[in-house]
């Protein structure tokens, strides 16, 4: 399998041996942002049990909230796929948009012009200081796959299944974890 380079719009998917990390064991991160800084992501498959109606009381809609990564679980985060609604959305990649005015996102949800398949909330970011990214590729705790639908990414994994649907498109050595158990060692 060929390296992929990680970059804006890209996925990271853990390594199937990256078990004794609570936040990124079978994490599929979305990368928002990649340069000479350092990275930021948010994990699509780790869902919360709160709703974003639990978190700001002004929105009436219970869509779910997902653990973004471990760096400032007490701010919100979104991406979405409506950069024509939502003002200042900066674009990760084709398709898919990060941020924007957030007054504007709650008025759109309440009055139902966005839906949970447009947009994503996420408790927290996954956070990379220069280097460190690629010091954790260089360890093989993760592989970097192409986005294939950006504009689904929000409804593709929403699925649980989802670290284990990344793992058999890997194919190869990949195709054995797919049915492992979450620790191993618990076997």
């Amino acid at each position: 399998m060929d390296q992929i380079e990680p970059q804006k719009g890209k996925l990271l998917i853990a390594d199937p041996t990256l078990t004794g990390d609570v936040s990124f064991n079978r994490a599929v991160v979305l990368l928002a942002e990649h340069n000479n800084q350092g990275s930021v992501g948010f994990i699509l498959n780790k869902p919360l049990e709160y709703t974003i109606s639990d978190l700001v009381s002004e929105i009436t809609m219970p869509y779910r909230v997902y653990n973004g990564g471990p760096v400032e679980q007490d701010n919100l985060y979104f991406i979405h796929v409506v950069p024509h609604l939502i003002e200042n959305s900066i674009e990760i990649s084709d398709g898919i948009y990060w941020g924007g005015d957030f007054e504007n996102i709650v008025d759109l949800i309440n009055s139902n012009e966005i839906s949970n398949m447009e947009i994503r909330f996420f408790l927290g970011y996954s956070g990379w200081e220069s280097l460190q990214l690629n010091q954790e590729l260089s360890l093989k705790s993760w592989v970097v796959t192409k986005n294939k639908s950006n504009r689904d990414i929000i409804k593709q994994s929403e699925s649980s299944f989802f670290w284990k649907e990344k793992m058999k498109e890997l194919g190869g050595d990949y195709l054995l974890w797919c049915n492992s158990p979450e620790n191993p060692s618990l076997n």
